[in-house]
C-alpha cells in the first residue's frame, strides 16, 4: 500500500466527509483528493519524475496538505522543511537532496528565494497563498499554485510507486552537525501509522487536533493517521495561544490531542477547571518522555481522558507506548513495543540484557528507516546486522532498562549520561525530581567539565510565573530526594529554556555563566 491511498480510499468511501479543518477552511476528502490530483499532474507536466525530491517549505495549511499528497501521486519523494528554517540551512537541505521543485507560501518568499537561487538542481518554485506580483528568479520558473493547477486533470495519475520506494526524507534537527535526511519508504510510514492507530483505537469518528508543525514527524503523522482511519484533522498553526486552542478543542468536539512535554507544562500552569471537554477521548505524548509529576497532574486535570505516554525517534517513528491502565502502576515507563515491532536491549558487545540492566535500545520492524540520505558510514553506525542473515536493525543510541514484565524505562542518550565522582547519573532521574518542586515549570540537566568531579551536574530551571526560588533552596530540595552524587552542584535559573522546532528543550543551547563556573570551581 502507498501513503496516498490513505486519502484516496477515504475519498472513495466517504467523499463528502470533512477531512480537514484549517482556519476558515473546512475541506472534504473528495475536495482534497481532487486538488492533489491536479497539482500532481502539474508537477508531472513540469518535469518531475519518479523519485525526484520535491520540498515543501510552508506553515501548517491546506496547501501543505494538498502538496504532500500531490507529490506522492506524482511518484516523487516529499520533504517538509520547518518554516522557521533560515536561508542558509534551507539551501543546504535543498542541495543535499538535489530537490527539483520547491513548494512554498507567499509569506515565506523572503527566505525561500535566496535559498532557491543557490540550488542548481531546482527548476521550479511554486507559491501558495495570496500571490500578486511574483518575483523573477534567474534560471527558475516561479509560479503561483493556483495558476499551476488551473486546467489540470482531476483524475488520479495512473502510475504508482510500490511500497518499498522512498516516500519521504525527514531531516533531523542537526543539533550535532549538519541535518541528516532520514529515508523512509511507503512501507515504513504505512506500517507505523497502522500500528499507532491500532493501539490508540482510532475510528472514523475521531477528530484529531494538531498544533505541531507538519515538518515535525509527530505532527505529520497526525495527518496520515487521520486520513488512514477516515477521521477529521483540525490543523492549527501552533500552541502559541493556548486558550484559543482550547476553545477550538471544545468547539470542534476534538477526541484526540497529541502533545509534547512543553505543551504539558503550559497546560498545567492554566486553570483547566474552567474548561470542559466531554468529547476528548485521549491525550498522547512523545518527542521526549513526560516527567512523572506531569503525568500525575495531567491525570488529575483530565480524569476521564486516556493518557498515552509514548516514545519514538525519527529513524523508526514510534518505538513504544504505555497502555493508560498501566499509568498508575508504572508512571515512569514509556511502555512496551507497539504492534508489529520487536524491541530489546543490548550491552556494549551486542548481547541481550535482562530486566533491570541498562542497555542500548534496538528496534526491529517494518517501521525502521532505510538509512540516512547518501551517508553510508552514518547509516552503518545505526543500522547493524539483526538476528537473521542480511537483516538490519536499528541501534537507537538510547539507554533503557526494563522491569520484569518488559516495560521500558528511559535512562538517557548514550552521549548524555553524566559521569561524576566515579558514578553514572541519568539526567532524566534528576529532572524528574526537579519537576516535583511546586515552583518549577521546566528543568533540564547537563554535565559540565569539573576539575575535581570530572563532570559536575548542572540544572537549568525556569520557574512558574510569580514564583521565587534560590539555588540553595532547590539544592536542599534535591538533597532530600537524591543520592548525594546526583544533587546538582550548579543551578542556573532562566526565564525560559530554549526549545527546538519540535518543542523539545534544546540542551545543546544551554550555556553555563562563566562566573558561575568559576564560583563552583572555587
Amino acid at each position: 500500500m502507498q501513503l496516498e491511498e490513505f486519502l484516496e480510499r477515504s475519498a472513495q468511501t466517504n467523499p463528502g466527509k470533512t477531512a480537514l479543518i484549517c482556519g476558515p477552511h473546512r475541506v472534504t476528502y473528495a475536495e482534497i483528493d481532487t486538488l492533489a490530483n491536479r497539482l500532481a499532474h502539474a508537477l508531472i507536466e513540469r518535469g518531475v519524475q519518479r523519485w525526484d525530491r520535491v520540498a515543501v517549505f510552508a506553515n501548517n495549511s491546506m496547501d501543505t496538505v494538498v502538496a504532500i499528497f500531490a507529490i506522492l501521486k506524482a511518484r516523487a519523494i516529499f520533504l517538509l522543511i520547518n518554516p522557521t528554517t533560515k536561508p542558509d540551512k534551507l539551501a543546504y537541505i535543498l542541495n543535499n537532496c538535489r530537490a527539483v521543485c520547491l513548494i512554498t507560501a507567499d509569506k515565506l518568499l523572503s527566505g525561500a528565494l535566496p535559498a532557491a537561487a543557490e540550488v542548481p538542481s531546482l527548476n521550479d518554485v511554486i507559491v501558495g497563498g495570496a500571490v500578486s506580483d511574483l518575483p523573477v528568479l534567474a534560471g527558475k520558473r516561479v509560479a503561483s499554485m493556483s495558476a499551476t493547477m488551473e486546467g489540470r486533470s482531476s483524475e488520479r495519475p495512473i502510475q504508482r510507486n510500490i511500497d518499498v520506494d522512498l516516500a519521504a526524507l525527514i531531516y533531523t534537527s542537526g543539533s550535532t552537525g549538519r541535518p541528516k535526511g532520514v529515508m523512509v519508504t511507503h512501507l515504513n510510514m504505512v506500517s507505523a501509522a497502522t500500528s499507532i492507530t491500532t493501539y490508540l483505537e482510532n475510528t472514523p469518528e475521531d477528530i484529531i487536533i494538531n498544533v505541531l508543525p507538519l515538518a515535525f514527524d509527530y505532527g505529520l503523522y497526525q495527518l496520515l493517521m487521520a486520513f488512514t482511519i477516515g477521521g477529521t484533522l483540525v490543523l492549527e498553526q501552533s500552541f502559541t495561544y493556548p486558550r484559543a486552542v482550547l476553545e477550538v478543542l471544545k468547539r470542534e468536539r476534538v477526541t484526540g490531542f497529541p502533545i509534547v512535554p512543553t505543551i504539558a507544562s503550559i497546560l498545567l500552569q492554566m486553570d483547566l477547571g474552567s474548561y470542559s471537554f466531554p468529547d476528548l477521548r485521549y491525550i498522547s505524548n512523545t518527542a521526549a518522555a513526560l516527567p512523572v509529576e506531569h503525568i500525575r497532574k495531567l491525570c488529575q486535570a483530565f480524569p476521564k481522558v486516556k493518557l498515552y505516554s509514548m516514545y519514538g525517534l525519527t529513524e523508526c517513528k514510534r518505538v513504544s507506548y504505555l497502555p493508560p491502565d498501566q499509568l498508575t502502576l508504572r508512571p515512569g515507563s514509556v511502555g512496551r513495543g507497539m504492534p508489529n515491532e520487536e524491541v530489546y536491549l543490548v550491552d556494549s558487545c551486542g548481547g541481550r540484557v535482562g530486566s533491570g540492566v541498562v542497555g542500548e535500545l534496538v528496534v526491529r520492524g517494518a517501521n525502521v528507516m532505510k538509512g540516512y540520505w547518501e551517508l553510508p558510514e552514518e547509516t552503518d553506525k545505526v543500522l547493524r546486522p539483526g538476528p537473521f542473515p542480511n537483516e538490519k536493525v536499528l541501534y537507537t543510541g538510547d539507554l533503557f532498562r526494563t522491569d520484569d514484565e518488559g516495560y521500558l524505562y528511559f535512562v538517557g542518550r548514550t552521549d548524555d549520561i553524566i559521569k561524576t565522582r566515579g558514578e553514572k547519573v541519568s539526567p532524566r532521574e534528576v529532572e524528574n525530581i526537579l519537576y516535583t518542586h511546586p515552583k518549577v515549570a521546566e528543568a533540564a540537566v547537563i554535565g559540565v567539565p569539573d576539575a575535581v568531579f570530572g563532570n559536575a551536574i548542572c540544572a537549568f530551571v525556569s520557574l512558574k510565573p510569580g514564583e521565587v526560588l534560590t539555588e540553595m533552596e532547590l539544592r536542599a530540595f534535591c538533597a532530600d530526594r537524591l543520592e548525594d552524587f546526583m544533587v546538582p552542584k550548579i543551578v542556573q535559573f532562566r526565564p525560559v529554556l530554549p526549545k527546538s522546532a519540535n518543542g523539545k528543550i534544546a540542551k545543546r543551547e544551554l550555556v553555563v555563566d562563566h562566573e558561575t563556573l568559576a564560583g563552583a570551581a572555587a
